[in-house]
């Protein structure tokens, strides 16, 4: 079976949406790092603080067959087909070599995704 590392950096406030989005569309975890999104540009100081956006990183590890679906829904929800209106980052990483899975979990996995379709 063949696995896609599917990323997402949206806003803190996003986070738990997109989560539920991707768990309504087949994911079955997420790892989160949380971080600062630090433009180029100059930054924007009020009352004397700069201010620095906080994001989440949300990276799910997918069965290639069920990636595009999900990425289809959090690209749909985030509006990044808007030229003004964007509110995150979704992409898609293949994965060459996985190790540390349960293999009797993701059976498990693959038979509730069949069960739902």
């Amino acid at each position: 079976m063949q696995f896609i590392i599917l990323g997402a950096i949206v806003p803190d406030a996003q986070e738990e949406n997109i989560i539920e989005i991707a768990k309504k569309t087949g994911a079955g975890s997420v790892t989160i790092l949380h971080g600062k999104n630090i433009g180029l540009e100059e930054k924007k100081v009020f009352f004397g603080l700069t201010l620095e956006e906080n994001v989440s990183i949300l990276l799910f590890i997918l069965p290639k067959k069920i990636s595009t679906t999900i990425f289809k829904a959090l690209k749909q929800e985030l509006k990044l087909d808007s030229q003004k209106d964007k509110n995150g980052i979704v992409f898609t990483l293949p994965l060459t070599h996985l190790a540390g899975l349960d293999m009797d979990e993701l059976e498990l996995f693959e038979e509730e995704i069949k069960n739902e379709l």
